[in-house]
């Protein structure tokens, strides 16, 4: 009897304990890694006719609803992300660039292969494009040393120049 006794301690035992581990690894939660999101913020405005044909934001409005587009490349310059974003009532725009990946940790980094460009404004006043800070060509992207922490979150912020549109209906003072 001892024998069977014996015996059946040595097949439920190891049952037992295996039981016992696997409700303790089941109560004990999942370390979540923590994900790095990259994000591009700047402004979009309408240029006033005062400084038609400069640089100069002086005077310029935002423009709410205007769409750009955040472009990157990757090292061998084929095109690796690209996004249409829409700015806000104030002429904010804040990308999120979901999914993002870097193939090559140095030459994909977003300062790098990433630009911003100007698609288009609500505003038939104002919907030229025009180069400030190379709207059209590409708005290189700055790092400001900006990071935004949460929890399981933590996002990049890099800026472009402000971009603008410049109107359509600008006269000069020697036209007839």
């Amino acid at each position: 009897m001892a024998t069977n006794q014996f015996v059946l301690i040595a097949i439920l035992l190891p049952l037992a304990l295996l039981a016992a581990a696997a409700t303790a690894h089941d109560e004990v939660p999942a370390k979540q890694d923590k994900t790095a999101t990259v994000v591009v913020e700047g402004k979009v405005y309408c240029q006033s006719c005062k400084y038609f044909g400069s640089w100069s934001l002086t005077d310029a409005e935002p423009i709410p609803a205007a769409k750009v587009s955040v472009i990157c490349k990757n090292h061998k310059k084929r095109v690796s992300y690209y996004k249409a974003f829409e700015t806000d009532k104030n002429g904010y725009f804040y990308a999120e660039l979901k999914d993002f990946t870097m193939t090559h940790y140095l030459l994909d980094h977003p300062l790098h292969s990433c630009h911003v460009k100007l698609v288009s404004s609500p505003l038939e006043s104002c919907n030229l494009l025009s180069n400030i800070n190379n709207g059209i060509n590409g708005s290189p992207l700055r790092f400001e040393n900006r990071v935004l922490y949460g929890k399981n979150y933590e996002a990049i912020v890099y800026e472009s120049g402000p971009l603008a549109f410049r109107p359509s209906n600008c006269f000069s003072d020697d036209t007839p």
